[in-house]
């Protein structure tokens, strides 16, 4: 079936069978043909090759172009529903939208980087000067533990322990937690005191333990950290933003989508509560189906024709 062909079945059944409005249907097909043009962007060639994670790349690329939640909702709406009528019609094996959840009412989809991107970003950041060491220590931190910007602003030395791969972090309410850090980490934070830190510190007079510090020997501010990632970004040449707690939610989505427990997360995250946690999820359903679609014995239909000997 050509694109235009559905167009007009998608039409006509928006027209005779959900009796919506013209103003309705003329927003939903402008839905579907901003959808197809990113399709021949993306290089997707049919309906039956769009997966989940195009999908989430799609929604990101609308939340990027200022879409408020209630526009984004209409657009998996709009889609949601073309993708049904392909689905009946036997076009396609499965509706991947089905799998695609918004955020509850008021709040905002959490925003996060690839796997693939975050390579990038500390691609960006290799270094031997006491600036480049500070500021990879400071991206494998905020990445590799999920702390708040505020936690780690606040950090010293004596809340890690670099044998034990550990960091104890102060989080909301006086709330502590013991998170513990990956070799990628301890290993940054290593070079940063051996060979970053002591060069900043001997700029000033002042002592005191605070992990990161700028280039005065000076403890480092929320808008500090935040500059100082933007320089980073701006310098891996892509056209990413990035704030702080977008690496708290990479952290979180990357360890949702490579199998971690949510209660663990939850517990990482220092979420008083589970449904706080629960809004990372969404991130993760192409793990959760694969999962099922892998193990569960009625997840897809046989497509074996039945027997004529019984």
């Amino acid at each position: 079936m050509s694109p235009e062909s559905f167009k007009q079945i998608f039409s006509d059944y928006l027209q005779h069978e959900k009796q919506y409005s013209d103003e309705t249907i003329k927003a939903y097909m402008s839905d579907f043909n901003a959808f197809e043009r990113f399709m021949q962007e993306a290089g997707i060639e049919s309906f039956e090759q769009v997966t989940y994670r195009d999908i989430r790349i799609y929604l990101g690329q609308l939340q990027r172009d200022g879409l408020s939640r209630k526009s984004i909702s209409r657009y998996l709406s709009s889609l949601r529903t073309a993708f049904n009528i392909l689905l009946d019609r036997g076009q396609i094996e499965e509706n991947p939208f089905n799998y695609v959840q918004t955020a509850k009412v008021g709040l905002k989809l959490p925003d996060f980087f690839y796997e693939s991107e975050m390579q990038a970003i500390f691609d960006s950041v290799k270094g031997t000067d006491p600036i480049a060491l500070r500021n990879s220590a400071l991206l494998e931190v905020l990445y590799g533990t999920g702390a708040r910007v505020s936690e780690v602003r606040d950090l010293t030395i004596q809340q890690l322990d670099l044998n034990a791969g550990m960091v104890l972090l102060h989080g909301k309410g006086n709330k502590d937690r013991y998170v513990p850090m990956g070799s990628f980490c301890r290993d940054a934070l290593v070079a940063y005191f051996d060979q970053g830190r002591p060069g900043l510190m001997a700029k000033t007079d002042a002592q005191h333990d605070y992990v990161f510090v700028n280039y005065k020997g000076e403890q480092l501010t929320s808008q500090g950290i935040e500059y100082i990632l933007d320089q980073i970004v701006k310098k891996s040449a892509t056209t990413l933003s990035i704030h702080p707690h977008k690496l708290r939610h990479s952290f979180a989505t990357h360890l949702l989508n490579n199998g971690a427990d949510i209660r663990t997360v939850q517990e990482l995250l220092g979420h008083s509560s589970l449904s706080t946690t629960q809004i990372y999820t969404h991130m993760s359903k192409e793990h959760l189906r694969d999962n099922y679609l892998q193990f569960h014995p009625h997840a897809k239909k046989d497509t074996k024709k039945p027997s004529q000997d019984g």
